[in-house]
């Protein structure tokens, strides 16, 4: 394949993907200003008109962001590819590194330089999001001294976690000879699922702190919905979320023994019990339909495919060039290719990630209708109902954004399959425990 072709494609999916994330952000920016004046007549006994239009004003500032962001993202992405900017990079650190401390030095110093660099160019857009629109609307707790605090754990957890892994990858890749993709998948999976279990017991307590749920009351009913449902986890922890954001969450973390439940401390002060019960049935939906499994399955298939298909790439003379890169002669190239095809695969993946979405809202109706059965429907529902209040989601999103962009139904077709299980439910099927 000439170099010209891979420019072309690579070109066209540039250009197709921006262009339809820009028009899919207009159309929801449309829709969801057109609806800004009313409330939804399913949501006019709970929601107020003052909260539709603070979630309708959140959403649309949040757009506008990432059209901001997508300019941005898009102009750096051509940077480092067709314009010469990794290419640059590469001989910089190649010239510098290689002649004193060999191949593998050279190329992790290359990833980390690129790391560093893609990290200062994102920052002051992050730093945008949390102190401006995060803080516009509410949802910001965080001073600046904690933010880059959190910037600096996070490149050094960083380093201390993904060199090592990014070593043995470019070590595999060199020495494993042409089925190094497949070993060094291996080793990506292996890598995963350790991560899984060290990160809510050593990574996480960096940056938050973590205590056993004191609510005697609603550990004892979460404890029954786990023992009814079949399911063992280490703990109930309350996570101190407050310091950082006012936004609620509750989630599962670990993996076997190390599995652990995580209740943000703002879902607590905003949930009743039963509300909070009927939230974690819902995550224990996810585990009995083995929503967590099968994506678990699917990315390492994903993954397997990835390091296949960069297998061949590295190979081709015209995926570098055709890249903006021009490889090296004397030294080795996998830290190269491995860039490469970090900043042209996005692009392509935006047109396949619908169709994980539409099997993500699959999954989340499938674990509200075993929330329903293992504890109040109603419950649940008023959970969500308060949720999207109090996270200030729209309630009147376009519906080709959702098909596009939504992991999550939306609230209204949500509540309304939630709706039917409850009205159809056996007696005292839908009610709490």
């Amino acid at each position: 394949m000439p170099s010209s072709t891979v420019t072309l494609l690579f070109a066209f999916f540039v250009a197709a993907s921006v262009l339809v994330k820009l028009w899919l952000d207009t159309r929801q920016a449309r829709h969801v200003a057109r609806h800004r004046a009313a409330v939804p007549p399913a949501f006019a006994d709970e929601v107020t008109l003052r909260s539709h239009q603070r979630a309708a004003d959140y959403t649309l500032d949040k757009l506008r962001f990432g059209l901001v962001n997508t300019v941005v993202t898009t102009a750096v992405l051509l940077g480092w590819t067709l314009l010469g900017g990794l290419d640059a990079l590469n001989h910089a650190v190649r010239d510098l590194v290689f002649p004193r401390w060999g191949g593998l030095a050279y190329q992790l110093v290359l990833l980390g330089a690129f790391s560093a660099i893609g990290a200062l160019i994102e920052m002051p857009l992050e730093a945008w999001h949390t102190f401006r629109i995060e803080q516009r609307h509410g949802f910001n707790r965080m001073g600046f001294g904690m933010w880059v605090g959190d910037h600096i754990k996070q490149a050094i957890v960083g380093v201390v976690i993904g060199a090592p892994i990014a070593a043995l990858i470019l070590w595999l890749m060199g020495a494993a000879g042409s089925a190094w993709w497949l070993w060094a998948w291996v080793a990506w999976v292996s890598f995963s699922l350790l991560l899984m279990v060290i990160f809510p017991i050593f990574i996480a307590p960096l940056f938050n702190k973590f205590e056993p749920l004191q609510d005697e009351g609603l550990a004892q009913r979460v404890t029954g919905l786990m023992q009814r449902c079949g399911f063992k986890a280490k703990g109930f922890f309350v996570m101190d979320g407050s310091r950082r954001s006012a936004h609620a969450n509750a989630y599962f973390t670990g993996l076997g023994s190390s599995k652990r439940v995580v209740f943000f401390d703002t879902l607590l002060s905003k949930l009743s019990h039963g509300e909070v019960e009927a939230v974690l049935a819902h995550e224990l939906g996810h585990f009995k339909h083995k929503h967590v499994l099968k994506r678990m399955i699917m990315m390492f298939v994903m993954s397997l495919i990835g390091f296949a298909l960069l297998g061949w790439l590295s190979r081709q003379m015209a995926f570098y060039t055709g890249l903006g890169a021009s490889p090296n002669l004397g030294a080795p190239n996998d830290a190269l290719a491995l860039l490469l095809f970090m900043l042209a695969l996005p692009p392509v993946m935006f047109f396949i990630a619908p169709v994980f979405s539409a099997f993500s809202r699959r999954d989340e109706y499938q674990a509200d209708a075993y929330a329903c059965a293992q504890a109040s429907g109603t419950d649940l529902a008023n959970a969500l109902i308060k949720l999207y209040k109090d996270n200030s989601s729209t309630l009147t999103p376009d519906p080709l954004y959702v098909r596009f962009h939504y992991s999550h139904p939306p609230a209204s077709e949500r509540l309304a399959a939630m709706g039917a299980l409850t009205r159809t439910a056996p007696h005292g099927a839908a009610q709490p425990a």
